[in-house]
């Protein structure tokens, strides 16, 4: 208990730190600039204490729980043990394929963490309101969560296989261009804030350990240089589902209007 409280002690301390900038601008430019007293400044102190505490029990969080499960995860998944039942069945050289249950985890993570992103839950809530209706939260939340779910898992497959990073990005920014010119123009500014909001506080930390332990696990793959990237995919392959959910949506609006 003493050292857990030592080390939230120690959080706290370095958390100020990191908000005293933003706290210094956001006064600086309501006293030198705009020249008002700020509205509702006990709130507002209020408000600012609640966000340091909350940042330092997250933090504190991510080290005790996020990362290591993230890490342990990875290194169970991909134990011999687990994948070929016994030392004597692993092969002289490891496939693809045999990291199939490493997939399916990070898109199921992939899915799962972006549901319950509260930055994802706040664009969905704002964007069925000033669409008034048209886009539904649940329908944003889950072209998005499974978004994540193919590019995590579509990253986890290029650690395994150890092919360059660079080349899924090419490809992936080149597919979200070609949607850009045919998706309908409503969407597009929208999908394209979706790719950021997925990279928040609960996906980031464990596609993260994620990586990191996949590469550190996985024969032949370098924590720096392979275990990074994941976040890139998080990022870019909603953009992608969203985009298509909005064609899918329009193709099928049409199709119900020749019918009728």
């Amino acid at each position: 208990m003493t050292e857990f409280l030592g080390q939230l002690l120690a959080v706290t301390i370095d958390t100020v730190f990191d908000v005293l900038p933003i706290v210094l601008i956001i006064f600086g430019f309501q006293f030198l600039v705009i020249r008002k007293p700020v509205p509702h400044l006990k709130q507002v102190v209020l408000g600012f204490i609640y966000v340091l505490l909350g940042l330092s029990f997250f933090l504190v969080g991510l080290e005790q729980a996020l990362f290591p499960i993230g890490k342990l995860m990875a290194s169970q998944l991909t134990d011999p043990l687990f994948i070929y039942g016994s030392l004597e069945n692993v092969p002289k050289f490891f496939h693809w394929s045999d990291y199939k249950w490493v997939y399916i985890f990070a898109a199921s993570i992939g899915f799962s963490t972006t549901i319950a992103e509260p930055s994802l839950l706040a664009v969905a809530i704002k964007a069925q309101e000033v669409s008034a209706g048209t886009i539904s939260v649940w329908g944003l939340r889950i072209a998005v969560a499974i978004g994540v779910a193919f590019g995590i898992a579509l990253g986890t497959y290029r650690i395994v296989s150890g092919a360059p990073l660079h080349y899924y990005i090419m490809a992936g920014y080149v597919v979200v261009i070609v949607q850009t010119f045919f998706a309908p123009k409503m969407i597009i500014a929208l999908a394209y804030d979706s790719g950021g909001v997925t990279t928040s506080t609960v996906t980031v930390p464990l596609v993260t350990a994620l990586g990191l332990g996949l590469a550190s696990t996985v024969p032949g793959r370098s924590a720096l240089l392979d275990g990074f990237g994941l976040i890139a995919f998080a990022s870019l392959f909603p953009i992608i589902s969203v985009m298509a959910y909005a064609q899918l949506s329009q193709w099928w609006s049409l199709r119900e209007r020749k019918k009728n």
